[in-house]
């Protein structure tokens, strides 16, 4: 959910994969991890992409399916 809402913001505010991972000082391999959930940003990375996509991070995070989509990340990151 995570990356498919990252993917689609993205494109709807005019960037590319390759400029989103310049602006985060990642490699574009990094990034489309992101999108893809092979990997999860860490949370000031995750702030980083709300502030350049002008949105919220719990847009980004889909939070209207509540603190389950929170907790399953949270749970990612540690993981990974």
């Amino acid at each position: 959910m995570f990356g498919k809402r990252l993917n689609e913001t993205r494109k709807s505010k005019g960037f590319t994969a390759q400029k989103m991972a310049d602006l985060l000082s990642v490699g574009i391999r990094t990034y489309r991890h992101y999108e893809s959930e092979h990997s999860y940003p860490s949370f000031e990375t995750l702030v980083k992409i709300a502030d350049i996509l002008d949105v919220s991070t719990d847009y980004l995070l889909c939070k209207a399916k509540g603190l389950r989509t929170l907790q399953l990340l949270q749970a990612a990151l540690l993981q990974g």
